[in-house]
Formats: C-alpha cells, structure tokens, sequence
C-alpha cells in the first residue's frame, strides 16, 4: 500500500528541519518519490559526484565533478501556501463531484 502524497511536482516548499546549510531554505518540487516517501527539491540538499570520462551513444561525456540535487524524507518538508505564502498543513476536501483538492489549514483557501 502506497502513502497518498499531498505535495506534488511544481509545488514550493519549505524545509522545516535537516542540515543547518538547508534549514529554513524554500524551492520548487521536482521529483516525488511516494514508494520510497522521499522527495527531491530544487537548490536543497546539493550532493557532489566524482565523474570518470566514459562514451555513451557516440558522444564523450566530460569527466569532473558534478553537482546535483539528493533526495530526502518527505516529511522534512511544509508545502508553501500560494495565498498566504506561509509553511502550512495541507487538508483534503472533496467538491460536489466527489474529487479531491487540497486546501491550506492556516488560511482555507484552496491550493489546486
């Protein structure tokens, strides 16, 4: 059974706790990874990689050191209300068709 996820790509958030470098820091989703609850946010969490000179299709990829954005645990993070722009809980309400959305708990405006 997967965990229903509330924040999606596209979103901005905020880190709530982790390394001090990335504590407090905000940015955009890029990746959602709901099987492993883990989630990959642009600008935090910045790993480097040792990269060897290889060939691939024809072309010659250059070595050295690459830098790129690590994945961390899901609940690290507070979606960042458009409305209110504050760190806020995220609830589900459904409309009179029956479909999901996501409201703020802080304001109750609607995010979706």
């Amino acid at each position: 059974m997967t965990n229903k996820v509330k924040i999606k790509r596209g979103d901005t958030v905020q880190v709530i706790t982790g390394p001090r470098a990335d504590k407090g820091k905000r940015g955009e989703v890029i990746r959602v990874l709901p099987k492993e609850n883990r989630i990959v946010v642009q600008g935090v969490n910045i790993r480097k990689k040792h990269q060897r000179q290889f060939q691939a299709e024809g072309r010659t990829m250059n070595p050295g050191i690459i830098e790129f954005e690590g994945s961390f645990d899901i609940s690290n993070v507070m979606l960042v209300c458009p409305k209110c722009g504050e760190p806020t809980r995220v609830g589900l309400r459904r409309d009179d068709d029956g479909l999901p959305y996501r409201t703020c708990r802080s304001c109750g405006k609607d995010i979706d």
